[in-house]
């Protein structure tokens, strides 16, 4: 039988390394591939039936971990999910994000045979999807694999070797620009949403989430608003207070209030018209950016 395949997905390549051999000295599972970014990994995901995907929170290119997460639990075959962490302050999300297991790395070695029993486990209960399959596919005994320099030579069959290696290509091309998908994703009633970036109107912080304001509903979502201010600044949003980020496409006038303060507003349809506050220190970047 095929060994389990494994996606280490984690910025930083002295983790991937120490998961890499903590999971070599295991009889079932074999790691076929590795990935900076959400966009790498997904790209690999699409070409290699992956068992399961050992990754980080804090990933660059503008997609988390977490989101990531968000957007593979809407597949039919989705592949089991180990967060990797520094502490244990993110266990709580992880499992809300139907992970099979949180590791604190390091981790002990009887750390990780809990890991892997548990994906003994889910293997016994996971299809893997349905890829074209060229016939030999297993490419021979999945036993006779051997290292050179930490690196595993996996047997592919020509066909699977040149999807793997274009999805390669394709994933690295990534690196060095920004994400094209201008797309928020939120999760509501179970589902994953994307809401375009500019359909959205404001975003206002709530304790340790945020409201996304759109022109036709609120969308309460697990996002900080600090977190939001970084993705979305490159898209003309603008922090104009503590509590909110407002899309400066959206608004329509800028009115000047007794004691040097200002008021942004923005109508929507024509009728309901949304006022938001501009705190004192932030207006010299608001007029700076406006060009005022």
């Amino acid at each position: 039988m095929d060994k389990f395949r494994i996606l280490l997905l984690h910025p930083d390549p002295q983790v991937r390394d120490e998961l890499r051999r903590a999971l070599s000295g295991s009889d079932f599972v074999r790691v076929v591939g590795e990935a900076v970014s959400a966009f790498e990994a997904m790209e690999l995901i699409e070409a290699v039936s992956y068992g399961a995907v050992f990754l980080g929170f804090d990933l660059p290119g503008g997609v988390s971990g977490a989101e990531l997460a968000q957007m593979l639990g809407q597949r039919k075959n989705r592949p089991a999910l180990v967060f990797v962490a520094e502490d244990e302050s993110l266990a709580c999300k992880a499992f809300e994000l139907e992970a099979l297991d949180y590791l604190r790395w390091p981790c002990e070695g009887a750390r990780m045979e809990k890991t892997l029993s548990r994906l003994r486990a889910f293997r016994s209960t996971f299809k893997e999807a349905a890829l074209p399959q060229p016939r030999g596919w297993d490419g021979g005994d999945p036993d006779d694999e051997d290292e050179e320099g930490g690196v595993v030579k996996v047997p592919m069959a020509e066909d699977e070797e040149d999807r793997f290696l274009s999805a390669l290509r394709q994933a690295w091309d990534f690196k060095g620009r920004s994400p094209e998908i201008e797309k928020l994703p939120i999760t509501l009633d179970g589902k994953l949403i994307l809401v375009p970036y500019d359909e959205i109107i404001f975003v206002e912080a709530y304790e340790d989430y945020s409201y996304v304001h759109t022109a036709q509903t609120k969308f309460l979502t697990s996002h900080r608003l600090k977190d939001l201010e970084v993705r979305l600044r490159p898209h003309r949003f603008f922090r104009v207070h503590r509590k909110f980020l407002v899309n400066l496409d959206m608004v329509t006038e800028i009115a000047s209030l007794p004691g040097s303060n200002f008021m942004l507003r923005t109508t929507i349809k024509g009728k309901t018209r949304i006022e938001l506050p501009v705190s004192r220190r932030r207006i010299a970047d608001l007029k700076q950016i406006l060009g005022l």
